[in-house]
């Protein structure tokens, strides 16, 4: 009966243990499951964005813009519409596995684009990478040829994504450099390069450390602080 007994709790203990790390890596699945689910979400492919065009001009999906940014670009875009440009301002956390920046943008193009209605042209920006690219509708080219697209996309825009986030500023820079050309104006090209200069300092280079003698000094000075009271203990001992 003992015996029996004594089996009965080593099996219903050796149960109990198994049951709870059981139950500790369902938790652990769990919660990884919950940090994976909002790392998938954010990734975004074209026809997440509707197969039809919206009516915002300005889908801030990776949320950078303040309710004041989105209402001065809204004026923005809309003043390219005297130009008879249907300009749009997307943003994106995360592309979907397989896509680039420029192959999202020619697929939002091609998905957003009817017969009837005004050539498109998108602004887009990813701030995982701190990128921008420039979509334009083929009748546009004209106007926006190719070269000034991606010059305005990797250069205007992309210098403030990269020195600070500054995603208003990225996207201000790249429609004022359209909307110039555009307008029958003179492209004004990319920003100047910022040259950066460094400061005179007091400190002394390697080489001219170098050449110094300032070593031969302390040398010499080390060496008559330990001759120096030596001889005088020397003297005034005697």
């Amino acid at each position: 009966m003992a015996e029996g007994r004594l089996i009965g709790i080593v099996i219903r203990n050796g149960l109990m243990s198994f049951l709870r790390r059981l139950a500790n890596v369902l938790s652990a699945l769990g919660l990884l499951v919950l940090v994976a689910c909002p790392l998938t979400a954010q990734a975004i492919s074209p026809t997440d964005l509707g197969v039809n065009r919206p009516d915002e001009r300005v889908l801030d999906d990776a949320d950078v813009f303040s309710r004041a940014s989105r209402s001065e670009l809204n004026a923005r875009l809309q003043d390219l519409a005297s130009e008879r440009v249907d300009a749009r301002v997307v943003t994106l956390r995360r592309l979907d596995y397989g896509l680039n920046l420029d192959g999202f943008g020619e697929e939002l193009l091609a998905q957003w684009s009817t017969k009837d209605s005004e050539p498109l042209l998108l602004l887009l920006i990813e701030t995982q990478n701190k990128r921008a690219s420039i979509a334009a509708d083929p009748s546009l080219q004209s106007q926006l040829p190719e070269a000034l697209l991606t010059s305005t996309a990797r250069t205007t825009m992309t210098v403030p994504l990269r020195e600070g986030d500054r995603y208003r500023q990225a996207t201000v820079d790249g429609l004022n450099r359209l909307s110039t050309v555009l307008g029958g104006g003179e492209d004004p090209g990319p920003p100047a390069e910022i040259v950066r200069t460094t400061l005179p300092t007091n400190i002394p280079t390697q080489e001219e450390t170098e050449s110094s003698n300032a070593t031969t000094w302390i040398i010499v000075l080390l060496v008559l602080g330990t001759i120096i009271p030596m001889a005088t203990w020397w003297v005034f001992s005697r």
